[in-house]
């Protein structure tokens, strides 16, 4: 047996043993031989290559290096049903471990198919999922659909003629219908990607134990305090007929506002300008609005309390007007006017001053002060309409100001805004009329169009409005504050965005939750620190009812144990279909009517809002989370989710148990197309991930590529920022995933033959250089295994690459490919390297299994041993042992390496096996570990080598007296560095490069024998069968 790496050599720190002096007395620098090498001919060269090619073992496997066209879709089906993809997930939740990993879904919406976000979304969390299986966890994850809400009510009236004449439970089929198709939809597609789910238990929101569990939930907020009912200004979709929260809004910043400037006649001058203001000349203030439909509304003009303000004389008309101090010259300039100031005073100085109305006679409009007033654009003084906006509706409620509505539900002025602007829509003529109406009363200076950021619908992408109307809402400002104050409410703060304790109890929860990546966190904060309240009512029918009854006469609404139980035993067992099929004696008991003092069943109608569908999916955990704790590891899902799901399921989870649902919180970006531009079919880039699949009609243009190049992408990919895709990006994976075929290929091909229980070498006996390779692979497995438990799986990708292409084709293979093809079949050099690639081969595809499923199955099929093997992923993750990490021998490699760097640029890129390489190395340290590599003076079959790629090494303590003159020397130092920096030693070498002189074997191509048309002394041996030792 070859000898074994001597650790303890490694550890004499400076000891020094009696060196041979090596002179060159065996080695001599004669060329003799030079003449019977030029006198090869090619022919007979190839015909000695031909005559001991048998004798060669080259790689045997049926593993193919490329699948192309149908062959790569097509292989995975095969694969997904060879391997049991679809009982995987039963199969882990079956195991006997106290290890739990619970990934909770967040629901997609039903209403279309599958798109590259899903895909995005999806394989993350099924690459997640996949490395806690191999790491011997049972998984939880059952995936959902969020199916109620106004987007799958349309689509699916969409289809139907005279929709509008639809009866509600018509309407709600309708939409179950369409839900159910789009679920099977997106399920066949989420399985084809090779996601492992508990496919037989999916959740929905629609399940009848669903909507029980969340009116649960949605009594106990109730109860708490958290939900309350109150009539106030909220988004409002006239398109849509129904309020909306933030979190369903998107912003338009081309949209085009018709604002105006006007003025607002002073009735009542503040008492400390009426030295200022006499009254002899006319005087307004002059208000800026983008909204003119919300004039008629206007119930008071707010000013900042600490800002300057000025009464100026308007050089056109004399009249005087009142304004921010800081907004005089640019007013004066956009009204084309001069303003000659008069007096300044602070903003406190208009207190109990009051104006007229601009447009209805009689109505007065107190001067108040607000802090919301901004001196960024407009005049420092806000026209305030209580019923179309929230800073608005808290200085009315602060001042008991009217909060009268003249909008109906589809954004008509209604019969009390008077003739002239009744049933006209506020966005369209009812804004014209206005506009005229201040023209007709002298009021208007100034109307210009304004290109600003405006709130959209986020599905039928029309303009929004606020408006005041009747609704209930979670109070977020109570949620977020400290548990002592749990409960109370308080609707002047909660309509001001008074947060409560600097020291909240969300903010508190939220330390406890690790967030992936940590700005996250904050942007979440920021978003819920703008939250003082949550709009949770939709005026739909296709939802779950909000179970509160209304008495008839007085509106007092009804809800309290007694009614929320019997509510919840129907919907267990009938759905929430039940609230609109059931009549209401089958609603609501006679005893919950007597408690709450009521005589009559029939004295109560029932509610008609439906709860908001962020409200449905927030209160998932509720339902799909197991045990007592509730609570799962992970939610991953887009940044959007930063004010959608990740935000609604903490708020109901603190409101009704006072902890997150979550311990870690995972967050990517969007897809977009590989320019980074937005999506859009008329541009083009859209990416249909079947398309990417199984192609599209036309496979030159849109090529099959797989399942698992969708997958790479997703991994390789940067997702914590946006993720692009388009074909550069989809062939450059493809190109990845080929190469790294072959590289499995060249693996798999050399382990014929060999069979890892019988055949493995102890790592002690290996040569030093495969010692090496289990060395790095130990480090690559401890690598891998961190990135992935931190979700960066591009960086998993990163270091896959980098292991295959640097350490294994680039270096490992290229010198070991003389030991695998021309030893003897069960030479234990051999095997040595046969036993790394066999390790390497494992810890490899079990590093990218997680990523590339189908691919890491296709391997396992192909193993030349483990015939009947379990897979991938019933057989566990890395197994890199700890024993494997030798850093001693990194020196010995890498210093080795560096000799070979410069032997290789010596030669600027010709054959290294045509010539023999001299290393002089002064006696010490650096000389040692070499020796460990090559005890022989010249050797061709020796481990240094075998490293350094030539024909023949010879390693020496000094040059050689015969040296030539000319000789090419390459200097170099490479520094030790063993036992953590405690023996450090810089060491000096040289190099040279020599042609050498001996004849090219016929068998191994090396230039080792003695003739050209006889194999070399190593090869001989071989043939003969007789082997070496």
């Amino acid at each position: 047996m070859f000898r074994a790496w001597r650790a303890p050599l490694l550890a004499r720190a400076g000891a020094r043993v009696g060196l041979r002096a090596r002179a060159g007395v065996a080695w001599g620098w004669a060329r003799s031989a030079a003449s019977e090498a030029n006198s090869r001919q090619p022919e007979a060269e190839s015909r000695q290559d031909s005559h001991y090619r048998d004798t060669v073992l080259l790689p045997r496997s049926r593993f193919p290096a490329q699948l192309p066209g149908r062959l790569q879709p097509e292989t995975e089906l095969e694969t997904q049903q060879k391997c049991g993809f679809s009982e995987l997930y039963s199969w882990q939740r079956q195991r006997k471990t106290k290890q739990e990993f619970c990934l909770h879904d967040g629901p997609p919406y039903a209403n279309g198919d599958p798109h590259v976000g899903h895909a995005l979304n999806k394989i993350l969390k099924d690459i997640t999922n996949r490395f806690y299986v191999m790491r011997g966890y049972k998984v939880h994850y059952v995936p959902g659909w969020d199916c109620h809400g106004l987007p799958i009510e349309l689509k699916a009236l969409s289809e139907v003629k005279g929709a509008e004449n639809l009866s509600p439970m018509e309407i709600r089929q309708r939409a179950r219908e369409f839900a159910e198709r789009a679920i099977e939809k997106q399920k066949s597609a989420f399985i084809r990607w090779g996601v492992m789910a508990d496919w037989a238990n999916c959740y929905r929101t629609f399940d009848p134990k669903y909507e029980a569990n969340q009116l649960r939930v949605f009594y106990k907020m109730y109860d708490k305090g958290f939900v309350y009912q109150d009539y106030k200004p909220v988004f409002w979709s006239p398109s849509a007929k129904t309020a909306l929260a933030e979190a369903e809004l998107e912003y338009n910043e081309q949209h085009v506002s018709r604002s105006v400037y006007m003025k607002f006649p002073l009735l009542k001058s503040p008492p400390k300008l009426t030295s200022v203001i006499d009254g002899s000349s006319p005087a307004s203030v002059l208000v800026w609005t983008t909204q003119p439909w919300t004039v008629p509304a206007n119930q008071a003009v707010c000013y900042m309390p600490d800002s300057a303000y000025s009464i100026v004389k308007c050089t056109t008309t004399g009249e005087h007007f009142i304004l921010a101090a800081d907004r005089v010259e640019s007013t004066a300039a956009v009204l084309d006017t001069q303003f000659e100031v008069m007096s300044t005073c602070k903003g406190v100085d208009l207190a109990d001053g009051s104006c007229a109305h601009p447009t209805i006679p009689g109505r007065v409009s107190p001067l108040l002060p607000a802090n919301h007033v901004t001196m960024a654009k407009g005049t420092g003084l806000v026209h305030t309409a209580p019923a179309h906006g929230m800073e608005d509706y808290g200085v009315a409620s602060h001042h008991q100001l009217p909060t009268d509505c003249l909008v109906d539900e589809g954004g008509f002025f209604t019969e009390a805004a008077g003739p002239e602007l009744q049933n006209k829509n506020v966005l369209e003529e009812g804004n014209e009329a206005v506009i005229q109406m201040l023209q007709t009363a002298g009021s208007l200076l100034k109307e210009e169009k304004y290109v600003h950021s405006y709130p959209y619908d986020w599905r039928t992408k029309k303009p929004m409005i606020i408006r005041a109307s009747k609704q209930w809402f979670v109070n977020t400002a109570s949620v977020k504050a400290t548990a002592q104050n749990e409960g109370k409410y308080d609707g002047y703060s909660a309509g001001l965005g008074v947060s409560g304790s600097p020291h909240s109890l969300i903010q508190e929860v939220l330390k406890k939750v690790k967030v992936i990546p940590t700005s996250a966190v904050n942007r979440m904060l920021e978003m819920l620190d703008r939250r003082t309240f949550w709009c949770i009512s939709r005026q739909r029918c296709w939802g779950v009812p909000i179970p509160v009854f209304y008495q008839k006469d007085t509106g007092e609404c009804l809800i309290n144990s007694e009614t929320i139980t019997d509510i919840i035993k129907i919907v267990e067992q009938q759905g929430t279909d039940a609230w609109w099929a059931l009549p209401i004696e089958q609603l609501l008991s006679k005893e919950a009517v007597a408690k709450a003092g009521g005589h009559d069943v029939l004295d109560y109608v029932k509610g008609q809002d439906v709860l908001d569908i962020w409200f449905d999916s927030g209160t998932s955990w509720a339902h799909v989370l197991e045990g007592a704790e509730q609570r799962a590891d992970t939610y991953l899902e887009g940044k959007d989710q930063l004010g959608g799901w990740f935000q609604s399921s903490l708020l109901t989870s603190v409101a009704a148990r006072k902890k997150a649902p979550y311990k870690t919180l995972v967050v990517h970006g969007f897809t977009l197309g590989e320019k980074g531009e937005k999506m859009s079919k008329s541009i083009g880039n859209v990416v249909d991930p079947d398309v990417v699949i199984n192609g599209g009609e036309d496979h030159t243009k849109d090529p099959p590529y797989g399942a698992d190049i969708l997958r790479w992408w997703v991994a390789e990919s940067n997702v914590f920022t946006e993720v692009l895709i388009g074909p550069v990006v989809l062939n450059a994976a493809r190109d990845d995933i080929n190469k790294l075929r072959n590289t499995l290929r060249f693996m798999l091909g050399n382990m014929a033959g060999f069979n890892p229980e019988t055949d493995s070498i102890p790592a002690s006996e290996m040569y030093i250089v495969d010692q090496y390779m289990l060395h790095l692979l130990q480090d690559y497995g401890s690598k891998v295994t961190e990135a992935y438990k931190e979700y960066d799986y591009s960086k998993v990708v990163r270091l896959l690459q980098a292991f295959c292409s640097r350490n294994l084709s680039n270096f490992y293979f290229s010198i070991i490919k003389d030991r695998l093809y021309c030893e003897e079949e069960k030479d234990p050099k051999r095997r040595s390297c046969q036993t790394v690639l066999a390790e390497a081969l494992d810890v490899v595809v079990r590093s990218f299994a997680p990523i590339l499923p189908h691919l890491a199955e296709e391997v396992f099929q192909h193993l030349p041993y483990k015939k009947d093997s379990e897979g991938v992923f019933r057989t566990g993750w890395i197994n890199a042992s700890s024993a494997w990490k030798k850093p001693g021998i990194e020196e010995a490699i890498e210093g080795a390496c560096a000799m070979r760097d410069s032997f290789l640029g010596s030669i600027s890129g010709k054959n290294a096996l045509e010539y023999e390489v001299v290393i002089v190395i002064e006696p010490g340290l650096l000389f040692e570990l070499m020796e460990a590599l090559q005890a022989e003076e010249t050797s061709s079959v020796s481990q240094l080598n075998e490293i350094m790629m030539a024909s023949q090494t010879t390693l020496l303590t000094e040059l050689p007296k015969e040296t030539p003159a000319d000789a090419n020397i390459i200097k170099g130092t490479f520094l030790i560095n063993l036992e953590g920096g405690d023996i450090r030693e810089e060491s000096s070498y040289k190099v040279i490069a020599l042609p050498i002189t001996k004849a090219k074997c016929p068998r191994c191509r090396r230039y080792t024998s003695h003739s050209s048309s006889t194999p070399c002394p190593r090869c001989l041996k071989v043939i003969a069968g007789k082997g070496s030792t």
